[in-house]
């Protein structure tokens, strides 16, 4: 709702998975009675909006522009249903593109996710216990970043969080559960890297794979350090914006240097966040999504600019 209010658009958020609760089986006529209300010339719609019924959905769709914007990796069946009934869709994984047109979904197009300029700030200060080299947070239920993390961890104080990690290895420094908001702000300011890591072993392959870890890192004002794959400079520059890299044991020699070089990684964190908000803050998403585009993989992220969209 903020980057449409930034754009100049009047906007009303529905909370389909609030009114579902407390509305039970009104919760579709409901859904649809504030919706119709506001007059929307545009409906965006997200995973949660199928709870409120295909009959109401239909209904509230039917005349209007429309965009079912989907922020998973899954290709769940709710989504391919909401997708179908959509005709339109965006989806922040390139991986899935190809899945979701297979499933039936004929406008499918690639715009990933980005910063809030707003809730996506740098903390104050961290707490004690967040103080170390290098953080992760993220699900602990996929084996597949077991061995950068390892990497990273054999080399400097790591502290591992998010949920799921109940069962993990006991040679994984798990410091905690999940963290969101500002608690999350906190998490990074304390860490001299944020490290991010591929869940499954697909998205190593895949182009421009980047989980929303990484732009709330950049909008935090931390130094991330990510996986390489395709296209992934589009989004921001090793280097220069942030780091990436190519295997558990480049891994953990990136945080040797960068570890040993705090000016230049407070440098490159400061880049990275000036970088995130002039380019990629939702406002540019939101551009792209209202007039039909996609983000471009063809463009150098050193020239990516988008706010002229639509």
């Amino acid at each position: 709702m903020r980057a449409a209010r930034a754009l100049g658009h009047s906007c009303r958020l529905v909370n389909v998975v609030a009114w579902s609760r407390y509305a039970g089986p009104l919760a579709g006529r409901t859904v649809r009675y504030l919706a119709d209300a506001f007059e929307p010339d545009f409906i965006l719609l997200t995973r949660h909006a199928i709870r409120a019924g295909e009959t109401s959905l239909r209904a509230l769709l039917r005349g209007r522009e429309r965009v079912f914007w989907y922020f998973d990796l899954p290709a769940r069946e709710s989504a391919v249903a909401l997708g179908r009934l959509t005709e339109r869709m965006y989806l922040t994984s390139h991986l899935q593109v190809d899945t979701f047109r297979g499933a039936g979904v004929s406008w499918v197009k690639f715009l990933p996710q980005g910063v809030d300029p707003v809730r996506d700030t740098p903390a104050r200060a961290a707490r004690p216990e967040d103080a170390c080299d290098a953080s992760f947070v993220g699900s602990g239920q996929y084996p597949h970043r077991y061995p950068v993390l390892r990497a990273v961890g054999a080399v400097c104080r790591l502290q591992i969080r998010g949920p799921g990690w109940e069962r993990a290895p006991a040679d994984l420094p798990v410091a905690g559960r999940a963290v969101h908001g500002r608690r999350l702000a906190q998490v990074i300011r304390g860490a001299a890297i944020s490290l991010g890591a591929n869940a499954l072993t697909e998205q190593d392959g895949a182009r421009a794979t980047a989980s929303n870890r990484m732009w709330k890192t950049l909008g935090c004002g931390g130094f991330y350090m990510g996986p390489w794959v395709e296209d992934i400079e589009r989004f921001a520059v090793g280097g220069q914006h942030c780091a990436w890299y190519r295997s558990p044991a480049d891994a953990a020699e990136h945080a040797r240097h960068y570890l040993a070089r705090p000016d230049e990684r407070r440098r490159i964190a400061e880049a990275g966040r000036a970088h995130a908000l002039e380019h990629h803050t939702y406002a540019h998403r939101l551009q792209l999504l209202l007039a039909g585009r996609e983000y471009g993989l063809s463009d150098p992220a050193s020239s990516v600019n988008v706010t002229n969209a639509g």
